[in-house]
Formats: structure tokens, C-alpha cells, sequence
């Protein structure tokens, strides 16, 4: 398999796991306590804003998150 065939299989894996992921959290957000879809927007909103900022890496953006959400992380894990 040449390298654009490869760049092409991941390309349609990542938009196949993309509406996967859709899916699943359409089906959670209906149970989703308050606070928790608080906490899940601000994550999300910051990850989005940060993906469109097109001259950061994804490893920038992933090491930006990390210390911005892991505040988040532990209220979930802790049962808020």
C-alpha cells in the first residue's frame, strides 16, 4: 500500500470513528447532569477553537487541553 493510499484508509477512519462519536454523545447528552454538559461544552468549545487555529500543532493543541481540562476531569472522576 503506497503512502497516499494510507493517508486516504486513515482519512475515512477518522471520519467513520467522527460519526461514531456524534452518535454516541447525541445519545448521552439527553442524561447528562447539568454541570457535567457545563464542563463538557467549555472542554469542547475550547478544543474546537483551538483545531481552527490552524497554525497549532496537534501537539500544542493536545498539550494546551491537557492542562486546560484537567481540572474537569477530576470533578467528573471525583462524582463532582
Amino acid at each position: 500500500m503506497n503512502a497516499d493510499a494510507i493517508h486516504n484508509a486513515l482519512d475515512n477512519d477518522i471520519r467513520l470513528v467522527h460519526e461514531r462519536f456524534l452518535v454516541a454523545m447525541e445519545q448521552r447528552l439527553p442524561a447528562m447532569q447539568l454541570d457535567t454538559k457545563e464542563r463538557y461544552f467549555v472542554a469542547l468549545s475550547s478544543l474546537v477553537g483551538k483545531l481552527e487555529a490552524a497554525e497549532k500543532s496537534l501537539r500544542d493543541v493536545l498539550q494546551e487541553m491537557m492542562a486546560e481540562v484537567a481540572s474537569y476531569i477530576f470533578q467528573e472522576m471525583g462524582g463532582r
